[in-house]
């Protein structure tokens, strides 16, 4: 048996635990700032690939399929692969996975071929997936466990930080700001619109090569750092006694019903963004006001004319930079409100932005979309521990199936994507209306507890 501890003794043992644990933090921090970097790229390479491929609204949100379509198929799979090799060389591995999906972005701008796009965003995602399933677990053991919460925040802080950078950084780099119509491509000589075509496509590749180059950097930095052997550890908020006499985590009523809220808060979330250019392009915005040439000017009072893709772009960013404020904002409020009260005022305030935004024109109705935004923040949040309340020995089961749920990332932006090449962009925007709607439902009675 160890010899006692005296609490001085302890407090200097913990102390120098967490020293030790400053690299593997900031390893965790870096693939939680790739998270968030790579998936809100997707916004922009869907306006992008659309003009590159010749795209329909449909076939360009197959980019968000792709992607997270990845999450459903690889969340069981990721699990397996880390029970087998571990927790840190599970993260080596994703980060290899994604540096290999990022360069195969390479060859796909070359042949500018939309499936080669949509194979590298697969293998892009099914890396990311197998790192958040590694990650997460990492940040509850990286420190003491009363303060599990707050590096949860920092580890979203950071997600969204990246998240609000992806678009501006994507904007420059991906959107040349040469926005020529439909029309006016068909109409130019063959191979003038070819040349003009893989020039497009091409633009892909430096940004996508560095993102490798990162990926791969951080898989050695990773292979060389000494982290902690989480497998041996002791989850203490595992329950070890039955919830009730249910044998499987899908009998319980407010966890199905929370597998279906957080598969429309995803779609929802992701759907609003995903079209957010392609919204604003549809308005016909000839001239952006005051407000919105200051901002954009970062403070200079400086004309920048109407509506562009490299505008667009800066919106993207508004929309989860909101996100990122709201979390922030939430951190307190969500102390002083109950959760289901919370998750009820926030998707009736995003309903009725949808709704209004939908209904007016011009940028008012482009920034109470981007508004959209500051309502998701909290979201995730509230949902998650909603859902898996009162599970007991179920909850890792629960917790798996919620996590698949987020492929409604990949299906609700498909369905508005066939709602706007069959009708208008407008209309499409009421599927996340609806989603909100169901959200409200959940937050008002289907999170209860029923026998």
């Amino acid at each position: 048996m160890a010899a006692p501890v005296s609490t001085s003794n302890q407090a200097t043992a913990n102390q120098a635990v967490i020293r030790n644990y400053t690299g593997p933090l900031m390893i965790v921090i870096a693939l939680f700032f790739t998270f968030g970097f790579v998936t809100n790229m997707n916004d922009i390479l869907i306006p992008h690939l659309k003009r590159a491929c010749e795209l329909t609204d449909f076939q360009s949100s197959l980019v968000q399929f792709a992607f997270f379509g990845a999450y459903f198929l690889m969340s069981i799979p990721a699990g397996n692969i880390l029970n087998r090799i571990g927790y840190k060389n599970g993260i080596v591995l994703g980060l290899g996975i994604c540096a290999m999906g990022a360069f195969l972005f390479l060859p796909a701008a070359m042949t500018r071929q939309y499936p080669f796009f949509l194979l590298a965003l697969a293998v892009l995602a099914s890396g990311v997936t197998l790192l958040q399933v590694a990650a997460n677990p990492y940040v509850s053991v990286l420190g003491p466990a009363h303060k599990a919460a707050s590096r949860l925040s920092l580890m979203g802080a950071f997600n969204s930080l990246a998240g609000t950078l992806s678009p501006i950084i994507g904007g420059m780099l991906l959107l040349s700001g040469v926005d020529y119509t439909a029309e006016q491509l068909a109409n130019m000589p063959a191979a003038q619109k070819e040349n003009f075509l893989n020039a497009e496509a091409g633009l892909v590749i430096l940004p996508y090569a560095i993102i490798g180059a990162v990926l791969l950097v951080l898989a050695f930095i990773a292979k060389a750092t000494k982290m902690p052997n989480i497998e041996s550890l002791q989850d203490e908020h595992t329950p070890v006694e039955a919830a009730s006499d249910k044998t499987s985590a899908l009998q319980f009523r407010h966890l199905v019903l929370g597998i279906g809220a957080i598969f429309v808060y995803v779609g929802a979330e992701v759907g609003v963004g995903s079209f957010i250019i392609r919204y604003g392009q549809d308005l016909h915005i000839t001239d952006l006001s005051s407000f919105s040439s200051w901002l954009f000017s970062l403070g200079q009072s400086s004309s920048l004319g109407g509506f562009t893709e490299q505008i667009g772009s800066k919106f993207v960013a508004c929309y989860w930079g909101g996100s990122m404020i709201g979390r922030f904002i939430g951190i307190p409020w969500l102390t002083k409100i109950n959760d289901a009260k919370a998750l009820r005022i926030v998707c009736a305030v995003a309903m009725l932005l949808v709704i209004a935004s939908v209904a007016l024109t011009g940028e008012t109705a482009l920034w109470l979309m981007v508004l959209v935004g500051v309502c998701n923040s909290v979201m995730w949040p509230i949902i998650f521990p909603l859902a898996i309340k009162g599970l007991g020995i179920y909850t890792k089961q629960g917790s798996s199936y919620l996590i698949m749920a987020i492929v409604g990332g990949a299906l609700i932006p498909p369905l508005m994507g066939l709602i706007s090449d069959a009708s208008h962009i407008q209309f499409a925007y009421l599927v996340p209306a609806l989603c909100y709607l169901y959200l409200l439902y959940y937050g008002w009675s289907g999170y209860k507890q029923r026998g």
